[in-house]
């Protein structure tokens, strides 16, 4: 309910308007609100923090495709987060050219599925590159053969995996490609006029640059909109690194493999004598019999050993250890 006057009030109120001391339309002016325009055919159901929260999930997404595709690539990968924005899925699949790569991917254990759309330049640079090429897109597009679409679906599974990390601090996820469409009439996963999440990153191998978008509809993360907010995400991500984080790295790092080589020494030998090396030739070493072995953990020297046996396979017994600095 609103102040009430005083007659008093009212009384100083009518002289100041009399006598033009105070203007009605000032009075009017400070008391409007401001009113926005609502579209209702396309609802705000994405908020700028919901949006925020994608880009730095996807942003670490992408550093990690940018580490693990050269291995199957062979080539340099870069990849950024260019852009993130709310669109209904007509607009999305309007924008869409034909032939087309779309990865409809099921993101168990949330309801419904997300599109991974991939330019066709890269999709024909990254056949292009399995198939033993140096990487060069085809100048005009055409249509995949069923021995193209494998190999981009076995990339788009590697891509598809790899979004378990960046999601682990807002949900554990365990995405499955459910199929690859080449038409974008055959993507229709929700209703035209739902809204969808377009997280656009921009991905370069070699080269060629192109566009990857993430198409995550509002139905699939209806939800865990809730943890779909920043503070939300970092809190989780300190409560990963807690004090069991250490004995996690010192058991991964246990389990890594390395190479370990004794030398028994080095010697010089010219080509000639090489060549016509024969079974039971001698070769002369700048060592003793009596000397100690270095052995070498990956390029570095560690430990000094003897040369010996362990039942029918030649071993060494360590010694001494070389520490850091000496």
């Amino acid at each position: 309910m609103g102040e009430v006057l005083s007659q008093n009030e009212i009384d100083s109120l009518l002289a100041a308007l009399t006598s033009g001391e105070l203007d009605v339309s000032q009075i009017k002016d400070e008391n409007e609100k401001s009113v926005k325009n609502y579209d209702f055919r396309r609802p705000a159901k994405f908020s700028k923090e919901h949006l925020r929260t994608l880009e730095i999930i996807y942003e670490h997404y992408g550093r990690l495709i940018s580490t693990n595709l050269p291995v199957y690539l062979r080539k340099n990968v870069q990849v950024s987060v260019a852009s993130s924005e709310t669109v209904t899925f007509s607009e999305f699949t309007n924008s869409l050219s034909n032939p087309v790569i779309l990865g409809i991917v099921n993101f168990i254990p949330l309801a419904g599925n997300i599109i991974i759309d991939i330019s066709t330049n890269l999709g024909y640079t990254i056949i292009d590159r399995m198939l033993g090429g140096g990487g060069v897109p085809l100048e005009k597009n055409r249509s995949f053969s069923e021995i193209e679409r494998t190999i981009i679906e076995k990339i788009l599974i590697v891509c598809m995996q790899l979004m378990r990390e960046p999601w682990k601090n807002v949900v554990e996820i365990n995405p499955v490609l459910d199929r690859l469409e080449t038409n974008p009439q055959f993507a229709q996963i929700i209703s035209p006029n739902d809204m969808v999440a377009i997280v656009t990153l921009n991905v370069k191998i070699g080269d060629v640059q192109g566009f990857m978008n993430m198409c995550l509809p509002y139905f699939t993360l209806e939800s865990i909109m809730d943890k779909l907010n920043t503070r939300y995400w970092y809190s989780n991500m300190q409560e990963n690194h807690d004090e069991n984080f250490e004995e996690y790295v010192e058991t991964v790092l246990k389990k890594v493999s390395i190479p370990v080589k004794a030398i028994l020494g080095t010697s010089s030998v010219s080509v000639g004598d090489f060549a016509n090396l024969q079974p039971g030739d001698v070769i002369r070493l700048n060592t003793h019999v009596e000397d100690e072995l270095s052995v070498y953990v990956g390029n570095i020297k560690k430990f000094t050993a003897l040369p010996g046996a362990s039942k029918d396979c030649y071993a060494v017994k360590v010694v001494s250890v070389i520490r850091e600095g000496e």
